[in-house]
């Protein structure tokens, strides 16, 4: 499938991207507001499956986002009425605010307006979703939603304070990336909305934050606490790659011990694998999955790059001094066996292993 996508650059724009790689789509990056080029535009759109318009203003004076939000959907518009090949479906990530007293509820009332009426015009079908609080793993605090402030100052040891504490929706970004490119169908999306309070959301950070300090994990019994645990975790990584937690390991005249992992509840499964010397294992990422890597003997390099970027981590693992690592959500990463000798390590992951849904897809670090 051809996807063709405004908002590339954004929160949801690499949330969108990432699920459309694991899916195998192509996509095509349309760009619009100052950097749009009506050509250039029109070639990403052509021939397309599907139109997905993610960009928008959500900050800045009234009349910032008012004629933002309309400049971009004016300039979608002229492209779809002027290409050759119209996509068969163009999907609004519109807001569950839209069309109400606000400036920006009224934009996003009128952009997807002038979108439906450009959409009819050439017979392409247009799908409009009223999309609740998103949240997800690289959010910015302080700009894309309330639970990406309280991660950074709780990771950060500070105690967030709440100013209002109103019933929210949310939805994880990877399940909104579904709805958009229609590998969940719309009418599902509800089912996937959590409702919580903005406290009740803090106070199972808090939780989170405290129980993971030292590397345990916590309690996952639902689809809501993996992805909000997946969330948080993402911010060790925010700004400074604090990933490896140290493990206690005891030695005596009968060997040595130490703890691989703790969970306070949900499934979880182990596994063991030999390497042998300058050979290579992963090259893939996960969309959900929490997936932790011990070294038991030997030595090898753990590396890992975020999906998009050209940036690598690299960390030196030792089975003598060992330590534990979590691969991090929409990171592709690797391990390689660094030594002479066979490389042994164990795997701890959040979930009994499915083959026909492994959450795993290669990517190259």
């Amino acid at each position: 499938m051809k996807i063709a996508l405004t908002g590339a650059g954004g929160f949801l724009g690499f949330h969108t991207r990432a699920a459309a790689l694991s899916l195998g789509h192509s996509l095509e990056v349309v760009r619009v507001g100052t950097e749009f080029q009506q050509q250039e535009a029109m070639a990403a759109v052509d021939g397309s499956d599907r139109l997905i318009h993610l960009a928008g203003v959500n900050r800045g004076s009234d009349g910032e986002v008012r004629d933002g939000n309309l400049e971009f959907a004016t300039q979608l518009a002229d492209v779809l009425r002027h290409v050759p090949s119209p996509p068969a479906e163009l999907v609004y990530a519109n807001s569950v605010h839209a069309g109400n007293a606000s400036v920006y509820g009224q934009a996003k009332a009128e952009a997807a307006e002038v979108l439906q009426a450009a959409a009819e015009s050439v017979g392409t079908r247009f799908t409009n979703v009223l999309l609740p609080n998103l949240f997800g793993e690289h959010s910015r605090p302080f700009y894309n939603s309330v639970m990406a402030t309280f991660c950074h100052l709780l990771h950060a040891g500070k105690v967030p304070e709440i100013l209002d504490d109103k019933d929210l929706g949310l939805l994880h970004a990877q399940d909104a990336a579904d709805v958009l490119l229609g590998s969940v169908p719309l009418k599902d999306m509800e089912s996937l909305t959590v409702p919580r309070t903005v406290s009740a959301v803090l106070c199972q950070l808090q939780e989170i934050a405290s129980t993971y300090r030292n590397g345990e994990i916590p309690a996952i019994t639902s689809n809501f606490d993996l992805a909000l645990f997946n969330t948080y975790r993402s911010f060790r990584l925010q700004p400074t790659q604090e990933l490896p937690f140290a493990l206690d390991r005891r030695e005596d005249a009968r060997g040595s011990f130490f703890e691989v992992c703790r969970s306070q509840g949900g499934e979880g499964q182990t596994s063991f694998s030999t390497t042998a010397p300058g050979v290579t294992r992963g090259q893939h990422f996960h969309r959900r999955k929490v997936e932790r890597f011990v070294v038991l003997s030997g030595t090898a390099e753990i590396a890992m790059r975020r999906l998009f970027s050209d940036d690598i981590l690299r960390f030196a693992v030792d089975g003598s001094a060992p330590v534990a690592i979590d691969m991090p959500t929409l990171w592709t990463h690797q391990i390689t066996n660094l030594g002479e000798s066979d490389l042994y390590t164990m795997f701890w992951a959040n979930e009994i292993f499915d083959p026909n849904n492994s959450d795993t897809y290669s990517d190259r670090v």
